[in-house]
C-alpha cells in the first residue's frame, strides 16, 4: 500500500519500509524547539528526567516571543529561565531581544527547519514548516522534554485529506483566504488528528507567505500537520535561508487518503472569520457594516515581508480612519530591517499606525494591543476565540492583509477594492 507525504516522512524517522494510518512508531526529530510561554514547564520536566545534557545541542531551540520585550516581572522570569538553561547546556539556538522573530517565521528563515525534516515545537503552529516539505507538529512541553533529552517523539501516524488545488487567486486573495475559505467548508475538527496535504498545479500559483500562512492555520482545522510537497519555490527559498542539505519526498501514487477536495483557486474571495471560530467565515461581499475599534497586521501567520508589502501598498500616502489604532508587527528581525531599508515604516507612521518590534503579542492578548470590553479587531493572526485578544467581550475577526489595511483606512471591514478604486 502506497504511502502519503507524512507518513513517507514518518517512516524514513523511524526506519520502517512502510507506515499506516493508526500505527505508533517512536522516530528521531531534527529539529525541537519551544518559547517563553512552553520551554519553562519543558525544562522543569527535563530536570525531573535527571538527564545531564541535551541530545544534540545544534538541535534544539528556545524563541522568546509570546511576552517578549518582556512585559512584567513574571515575564522576564521565564525567559531567564530558559537563557540559563540554554547557557548550562551550550545552546546557541536561544533567541531573544535583539535577536529574535516570532518563532514559526524565525526558524525557516533563519535554515533551521529544511525539506524532509522532522520537527517538533511547544507550539500548536509548529506545523508552520510544512510550508517547506516537513512534518512538524505542536506537542507538550513534557513531549519537548522528552525530545531534548532522547531526540525521539512518539507519534501515532495520521491518515490524510488531499487538497487538490487549481488555478490562480484574484487580485487581493491570499494564502489566508484560502485557508478560511477551507476550514469555512471542513469545520475547525474537520481534519482532526489528520494530515492536510496540497497538491496540483494551483500551488506554483501560491507563493511562499501564502503556503506558510496555510499549513500555520492547519491546526484550527484540528489537523495534525499541514504539507506541501517540495517545487521550484520551495527549492530557491531554503537555497536563500538555509545551507543544510535538502531531503524531498513525495506521495506515493497510490496513496489513501480519507478525502480528496478540490479547489479552485480562481473562484476565492476575500474571506473573514467572524467571532469566535475560524469556521464562521463570510465572503467580503457578505460582511456587511461592522464598525472596527483596532488592526492587528502581523504574527507568526502573516508577518512574512510580502503581507507587510500588501499592507503597505492600500496605506501608504493616506491616513487611518480616527479612533482606530493600527498595530504592524514584522515577524522578524530581518523582515523589519527590510521594510525599514524600503521606506515602510516612515509611511506607516506617517499613516498613523504604530510598527512593533517582532513579537506574539497582541495575538494572545499578551500585551501591545489588548481589547477592552465591546471592542472589535481585525487582525491577520490565526485565533478568535472568546477572549483570545483581552475581554471576553471583545470580538476579532480574521481577515488577510489587504481587508486589514483597507479596514484601517475606513473604520469598517472594508473590501480592499473599495480603497484601491
Amino acid at each position: 500500500m502506497g504511502m502519503t507525504l507524512s507518513q513517507k516522512i514518518l517512516a524514513a524517522h523511524c526506519g520502517a519500509d512502510c507506515l499506516e494510518a493508526g500505527q505508533l512508531v517512536l522516530c528521531n526529530l531534527d529539529r525541537i524547539h519551544g518559547n517563553d510561554v512552553t520551554s519553562p514547564v519543558a525544562v522543569k520536566e527535563f530536570a525531573k528526567m535527571g538527564t545531564e545534557n541535551v541530545f544534540d545541542k545544534d538541535k534544539v531551540t528556545m524563541v522568546m516571543d509570546h511576552f517578549v520585550p518582556n512585559k512584567d516581572i513574571k515575564a522576564a522570569t521565564q525567559c531567564k529561565l530558559c537563557r540559563d538553561f540554554c547557557i548550562e547546556h551550550g545552546l546557541e539556538g536561544f533567541y531573544d531581544v535583539g535577536r529574535m522573530g516570532i518563532e514559526h517565521a524565525l526558524l525557516p528563515e533563519s535554515g533551521l527547519v529544511v525539506s524532509g525534516d522532522l520537527a517538533i515545537g511547544a507550539d500548536s503552529h509548529t506545523c508552520t514548516y510544512g510550508a517547506l516539505g516537513a512534518f512538524s507538529t505542536g506537542v507538550g512541553s513534557t513531549d519537548m522534554a522528552f525530545g531534548m533529552a532522547t531526540g525521539k517523539a512518539w507519534f501515532k501516524v495520521p491518515s490524510a485529506i488531499k487538497f487538490v488545488l487549481k488555478g490562480k487567486l484574484p487580485e487581493n486573495v491570499s494564502g489566508k483566504d484560502v485557508i478560511l475559505h477551507i476550514i469555512g467548508k471542513i469545520g475547525v475538527d474537520g481534519a482532526l488528528y489528520r494530515s492536510m496535504e496540497f497538491v496540483g498545479d494551483g500551488v506554483r500559483n501560491l507563493s511562499m507567505s501564502d503556503r506558510f500562512t496555510i499549513c500555520n492555520m492547519a491546526i484550527e482545522a484540528g489537523a495534525k500537520n499541514g504539507i506541501f510537497e517540495v517545487d521550484e519555490k520551495t527549492i530557491e527559498y531554503e537555497k536563500e535561508h538555509a545551507k543544510r542539505e535538502l531531503k524531498i519526498y513525495h506521495a506515493d501514487p497510490d496513496a489513501q487518503y480519507d478525502e480528496v477536495i478540490e479547489i479552485d483557486l480562481s473562484s476565492l474571495k476575500p474571506t473573514v472569520a467572524f467571532p469566535h471560530l475560524p469556521e464562521n467565515t463570510h465572503t467580503i461581499d457578505e460582511v456587511g457594516d461592522i464598525k472596527i475599534d483596532q488592526v492587528v497586521i502581523g504574527s507568526c501567520t502573516n508577518g512574512l515581508y510580502d503581507d507587510i508589502k500588501t499592507a503597505w501598498e492600500i496605506i501608504k500616502g493616506h491616513k487611518v480612519a480616527p479612533y482606530v489604532r493600527v498595530i504592524i508587527i514584522p515577524a522578524t528581525h530581518k523582515v523589519y530591517l527590510r521594510c525599514m531599508e524600503e521606506g515602510f515604516i516612515k509611511d506607516f507612521i506617517e499613516a498613523g499606525c504604530i510598527v512593533s518590534t517582532p513579537t506574539c503579542g497582541p495575538c494572545l492578548g499578551g500585551y501591545m494591543g489588548v481589547l477592552a470590553k465591546g471592542e472589535r479587531c481585525v487582525s491577520t493572526t490565526n485565533r478568535n476565540f472568546v477572549g483570545r485578544m483581552g475581554d471576553v467581550e471583545s470580538e476579532v475577526y480574521l481577515a488577510n492583509p489587504a481587508v486589514a489595511a483597507a479596514s484601517a483606512l475606513t473604520g469598517r471591514i472594508t473590501d480592499p477594492k473599495e480603497v484601491l478604486r
